[in-house]
């Protein structure tokens, strides 16, 4: 498998870090430096997919330092990547702890919450991150906490948040999908379109977004602009699961 490639200075860190984890006289500033290298090494191996590397390279950082978000934040990943749900949870938990609430911290657990867990702590994690003032990004953070309540069946909570996300930030392209989503499945089909045409206009073409396309013009009864997105998929999406989506739609029609 081909080896992420590194800076010279984090490899040479890194190098000497077996060694460091079994010298008696080794410094805490030493550890400290072993074990930020191996959690970045931990992270360009898991950019690879190379899970089991990034494993060992990770409960190398975590025997050095377990105390840093980053290294805390790196073993949620990587347990979240292997499937070890409780690792991950409490590794993210260790890392918010560790962080004191730092928002990105709290927006990644809630990503791994809603997901995985809890939706409910999720969601008031994703609201929290976004109220705090240090937050650079809340309109994310709502539109995440709107996926969130959705997948909850909160439907009502959903377009609440994803209006919150859109008055901070009109063209936040995540909101605008889930609104276009969420107003055709509640059937109101015209609101859809205008959520739809203004994603599209910032957003590149793919096969979700042509199937919701399809959806809202024949919820619309526009078959000319539903065939233009059914031709589509069919065209350049063909090994989708919107295409089979659509195949059953159209086998429905008939």
């Amino acid at each position: 498998m081909k080896r992420p490639v590194l800076a010279a200075s984090l490899v040479l860190v890194a190098a000497g870090t077996a060694s460091f984890a079994s010298e008696p006289s080794l410094t805490a500033k030493q550890r400290e430096d072993a074990a930020q290298a191996n959690t970045q090494l931990a992270l360009a191996y898991m950019r690879e997919g190379d899970l089991a590397t990034a494993r060992d390279k990770l409960e190398k950082a975590l025997d050095q330092n377990p105390n840093t978000p980053a290294t805390q934040m790196a073993a949620g990943f990587l347990y979240d990547r292997l499937g070890e749900d409780r690792k991950a949870d409490a590794a993210y938990e260790r890392a918010l702890k560790l962080s004191k609430n730092d928002p990105s911290v709290m927006n990644n657990y809630a990503a791994f919450l809603c997901r995985k867990g809890d939706k409910k702590k999720g969601e008031a994690y994703f609201i929290e991150a976004a109220t705090n003032p240090l937050y650079r990004t809340p309109a994310i953070a709502y539109a995440n906490a709107g996926r969130c309540a959705r997948a909850d069946q909160r439907p009502k909570d959903a377009e609440t948040y994803f209006r919150k996300a859109l008055t901070y930030e009109q063209d936040q392209i995540d909101a605008l999908f889930e609104m276009a989503d969420l107003q055709h499945e509640i059937g109101n089909d015209l609101q859809a379109r205008a959520f739809y045409e203004r994603y599209a206009s910032i957003a590149p073409v793919s096969a979700a977004s042509l199937w919701l396309a399809y959806r809202i013009e024949s919820g619309l009864g526009d078959r000319e602009q539903a065939k233009k997105a059914a031709d589509r998929i069919k065209k350049d999406f063909a090994m989708s699961p919107e295409m089979n989506l659509l195949l059953e739609a159209e086998r429905a029609k008939k």
